[in-house]
């Protein structure tokens, strides 16, 4: 397939067009100017227009990777999974692919709704091009896998439609494919079912397998893929490690730009003068006095400060400036287990904010959301005040070694209680945990184990 053994899949200016038709009439007058164009061999007039769903997009998957495709709805996903797996043809490019190809690209496709889920398994597995001594001594596997006892001897039409991606995903994922193709499938099943499909996955890769994924759900792409494709109106904006991947297809999602750079005509507006400086807490009045209230933006010039945040909104409100506290110390290096971190953030509205909305999120360095709360979830209202002012935030650090980064956000509901993103500082505070007791994952939830 590849001059590179290594890879699995490899697409080359791969472009797909639809012909769009204003009404059945035209395409029989289509037809009959296709044909009358072959005769007089001149150019057809065309009675369609042209929806381009894939434009030039090129995609490589080595061997045993995991690679997850991330777009908005109508970007081309589904589209270009078809091609690869070879149920579409491309209007011009080249697909290959190496290997056994397994794919759940639509919820029970490849089922027949009047068969049994037994009869259902055998029908799917020969369509995947296995033997039926192949599947009998898969069966047992493939129906643990499922788990949804007797009734796999009930017609598909009966299940839900949970219990059909069950079934679905065992037959494609116990025939260990070369390549497995996951649309959205995922999200159907329960938490202990998707549990179980990644470690699947896992399992999977680790035997070689390379396996294509298209998910919404940003939290599975920085958990489980090696990299991420973003697609945008059929072309492809850009692809890499998963983490700003992701924030990019966020920027997308919401619709809105990257905030300005610092030094703006945004930033230079004039402090509002709150005058509560007196009422800071005690530490952070020792740091800085004048916290509340300077009218320089200095976010960026603190400790712990990362250069490489992601930030973006509208700019009617503003994140200006941190501080953190933590065992005494001012910016801590090092955070112990356990430690209460005392985290203050301040802010400047520039404009009138409706439902003003402050939130902050504690996250692994791959991007895992380890915690995440903000003003309205925490029953506050309409805290924020207008101008400037400080919100305070304290929690307890339990989490195991490691680095880790803190997001901050100013946002707002309009009058349709849409979210209104003003301000997000996606990673831009990172912390670095030391050990204090052992345990594993990522959060210690102070177990008590006894003997009884």
């Amino acid at each position: 397939m590849s001059s590179d053994a290594n890879l699995s899949i490899r697409a080359d200016g791969v472009s797909k067009c639809y012909a769009i038709y204003d009404r059945p009439a035209d395409r029989l007058r289509q037809m009959l100017a296709s044909g009358m164009a072959r005769l007089t061999r001149g150019s057809p007039r065309r009675y369609y227009s042209e929806f381009w769903a894939l434009r030039d997009v090129s995609l490589q998957v080595r061997k045993g990777e995991c690679v997850a495709l991330i777009g908005r709805n109508g970007s081309g996903k589904s589209t270009l999974l078809q091609i690869i797996t070879g149920t579409l043809a491309p209007t011009s490019g080249r697909i290959a692919v190496d290997g056994r190809v397994a794919a759940l690209l639509e919820l029970g496709s490849g089922f027949n709704p009047e068969f049994t889920g037994l009869e259902n398994v055998y029908l799917n597995a020969s369509l995947l091009g296995m033997r039926r001594e192949e599947v009998d001594a898969k069966l047992d596997d493939i129906l643990a896998f499922a788990d949804i006892g007797e009734f796999v001897r009930q017609p598909v039409k009966t299940y839900s439609s949970g219990m059909v991606v069950r079934l679905a995903f065992a037959v494609q994922a116990q025939i260990d494919p070369d390549v497995l193709i996951v649309d959205e499938a995922l999200a159907v099943g329960d938490a202990r079912f998707q549990a179980k499909c990644f470690a699947r996955l896992k399992a999977l890769r680790e035997r070689g397998t390379s396996i294509l994924l298209v998910t919404h759900s940003t939290e599975q792409v920085v958990t489980h893929c090696d990299r991420a494709v973003l697609l945008d109106r059929g072309h492809k904006l850009d692809e890499g490690e998963p983490r700003p991947i992701v924030n990019r297809y966020l920027d997308l999602l919401y619709g809105r730009k990257p905030a300005a750079a610092a030094g703006g005509a945004a930033e230079a507006a004039p402090a509002a003068g709150t005058g509560r400086e007196a009422g800071l807490p005690e530490q952070l009045q020792a740091l800085d006095p004048e916290f509340a209230t300077r009218a320089d933006p200095l976010f960026a010039t603190r400790p712990l400060y990362n250069p490489y945040e992601h930030r973006w909104g509208d700019r009617r409100a503003e994140i200006t400036d941190f501080a953190v506290f933590a065992a005494g110390e001012t910016y801590p290096q090092q955070v112990r287990a356990r430690t209460r971190v005392d985290c203050y953030v301040r802010y400047r509205l520039h404009a009138p904010v409706v439902r003003p909305i402050f939130g902050i999120t504690l996250k692994t360095k791959e991007g895992l959301t380890v915690y995440g709360t903000n003003s309205e979830m925490a029953g506050m209202g309409d805290a924020l005040a207008a101008g400037d002012g400080v919100v305070a935030c304290s929690f307890e650090l339990n989490c195991a070694p490691g680095d880790y980064f803190l997001s901050f956000g100013i946002a707002s509901r309009d009058g349709n209680g849409e979210v209104v993103p003003h301000d997000r500082r996606y990673d831009s505070v990172h912390l670095c945990v030391e050990s204090s007791d052992a345990f594993l994952g990522i959060t210690d939830l102070k177990a008590e184990l006894q003997v009884l």
